[in-house]
């Protein structure tokens, strides 16, 4: 049977994910526990928040794999995923906006597959500097951070794309990438021609950050799902707290003010917050600046979202219950599946003092991603850079 699961404005849900297993070197498993001990949570409740936290999934650290030279520590990658799925799964149900916090960029597989537990399909808003498109016929390295979007549209390594069990997780419409500023080459030309959306940053210096975000925001509305946002700290121009710090991406300031727009959406599912590495932040001044960042957004998304609340009219009352007929009076064409419910994500506005509700579909339905045609290719200009990352 479908189950109903409920939203509210007020609440969020911490999860951590200490894993460096798909990265090339130790430390991001430390981005948890690092942003905690800061004061993460104290401040989001100070916003008025009602924090839950589910605590850490088990560590998987990256180590040294010349077995498997075109996708390294895969084994530990997967393990890392499928720990992480059902976890995600029950944040996502807990009523909360679930705020992933995470070490290297793999485990958005887990966060998109525990999301689609509940939403038939999602949208990916991928802000990061690199576009992390690569495969293992096409890395340099063998880092499976480099090919996160690959796996997620089924194109990246055999054990991840298998990993949900379908030919893709997300298909390339329903991506986004935002701030872009270093691809390799097999990434610009696979890019000519896809239909994953790409602004790079300079299209969103060009453009403006919010402005462009807006334009995103209403572009991802017409096809009704929710979207799961993950912010790759490198993003940031002049981040040092990462393990591959960006100089040409985007300022502090571009990335709140994208930032403000998507995280007062409704239909935002998710955020998840990748890549900050505390063994290269001594005295924790990285960790104060991605706190001050979530706290504002989260902020602005607290207020918008109480204010859609209060506006809302009130709630119907209820029919009184009717007795059941007998089965046997009901004609066979009239009756309908058991558990058959349309997944219909956050209710745009809820009632005040009462929960959000999203209905779930069965097993078998979630599984069903509903065709729609192709879709064209927009803003997608290319910044020539070397990708360390891949």
């Amino acid at each position: 049977m479908a189950a109903k699961i409920s939203r509210q404005f007020n609440k969020i849900t911490l999860l951590g994910a200490p894993t460096s297993a798909a990265a090339m070197s130790v430390g991001l498993e430390g981005a948890p526990a690092a942003l905690r001990n800061a004061g993460l949570a104290a401040r989001l409740r100070k916003i008025g928040y009602d924090v839950t936290d589910m605590g850490d999934d088990g560590a998987q650290t990256f180590q040294p794999d010349d077995e498997s030279p075109r996708a390294r520590n895969v084994k530990r990658v997967v393990a890392s995923i499928e720990a992480l799925k059902p976890k995600v799964e029950l944040a996502v149900k807990s009523a909360g906006l679930p705020v992933i916090l995470t070490g290297d960029c793999s485990t958005l597989l887990a966060t998109v597959a525990g999301a689609r537990r509940y939403f038939r399909s999602v949208n990916v808003i991928y802000l990061d500097s690199d576009a992390d498109l690569n495969v293992p016929a096409t890395t340099p390295t063998g880092c499976v951070d480099g090919m996160v979007i690959s796996h997620l549209t089924g194109r990246g390594a055999p054990e991840l794309v298998r990993f949900w069990g379908e030919p893709q997780l997300v298909r390339d419409p329903d991506v986004t990438l935002f701030g872009v500023n270093r691809l390799d080459a097999p990434e610009e030309k696979f890019l000519e021609t896809s239909t994953i959306r790409k602004y790079s940053a300079n299209d969103v210096k060009r453009k403006g950050a919010a402005a462009t975000a807006e334009a995103i925001v209403e572009r991802i509305k017409t096809n009704k799902y929710e979207f799961v946002l993950h912010l790759d700290v490198d993003v940031i121009a002049g981040f040092k707290a990462t393990n591959y710090p960006s100089t040409d991406g985007l300022t502090l300031d571009e990335v709140r003010d994208a930032m403000l727009v998507f995280a007062r959406q409704p239909q935002m599912a998710v955020l998840e917050v990748a890549a900050y590495n505390p063994a290269k932040d001594p005295d924790g001044s990285g960790a104060k600046v991605l706190i001050d960042l979530l706290a504002e957004i989260l902020e602005a998304r607290y207020a918008t979202l109480k204010e859609i609340a209060a506006a809302a009219p009130p709630p119907a009352p209820k029919a009184a219950k009717k007795e059941a007929a007998p089965a046997a009076a009901q004609p066979a064409e009239e009756a309908s599946p058991s558990g058959a419910q349309e997944a219909v994500g956050f209710v745009a506005e809820p009632t005040p003092g009462e929960s959000w509700s999203s209905d779930t579909m069965t097993d078998e339905e979630s599984s069903e991603t509903p065709e729609r045609g192709g879709e064209s290719v927009e803003d997608s200009s290319s910044d020539e850079s070397t990708e360390p990352r891949s």
